[in-house]
């Protein structure tokens, strides 16, 4: 049964999920070794009101807890649909992949964003993550213009809440 934890980016199980993240990232990256951007995130850009930062859990084979993935949410704008966050290293392990779980990180990122009163969710993604963006646009999200210089984004979504 999956479940969320709220923690600091800074928090170790945070810090390895990230690290495994962006290792991933960096490996599969178009363009070779060196052409993905690493960026750890500060952890007061996830403190609410401002934001959150949520690790994964599932049950492992001996039936204790197992962290298997992470995101967040963080205030980013206020535009012209109220105030603007921004969803951020949303990160599966691949065990996990193709059971839901995305989806049910991405609901419950939407759902803390409400919470946080947020009126529209953002997010970039790259067009090789095929998976993700087939995530977002499922999930409500529309391709909008580039909000952010991001040199590893090739594609933005926006999701009007509420």
């Amino acid at each position: 049964m999956v479940s969320w934890r709220e923690v600091s980016v800074d928090d170790e199980s945070a810090h390895r999920l990230l690290s495994e993240y962006f290792e991933a990232r960096a490996a599969g990256f178009p363009g070779g070794p060196g052409a993905y951007r690493t960026v750890f995130p500060t952890a007061e850009q996830f403190v609410p009101p401002r934001g959150v930062f949520l690790v994964v859990a599932d049950v492992d084979d001996r039936g204790l807890p197992a962290e298997v993935g992470c995101g967040g949410i963080r205030e980013i704008a206020t535009g012209a649909s109220g105030r603007r966050f921004e969803v951020k290293h949303l990160y599966l392990r691949p065990s996990t992949r193709g059971r839901g779980f995305g989806r049910a990180l991405l609901g419950e990122l939407e759902r803390w964003a409400l919470g946080l009163g947020a009126r529209e969710l953002v997010l970039d993604t790259n067009s090789s993550l095929t998976a993700a963006g087939g995530l977002y646009r499922s999930s409500g999200f529309v391709d909008i213009p580039a909000y952010n210089d991001n040199p590893n984004a090739t594609n933005w979504y926006s999701k009007l809440l509420g």
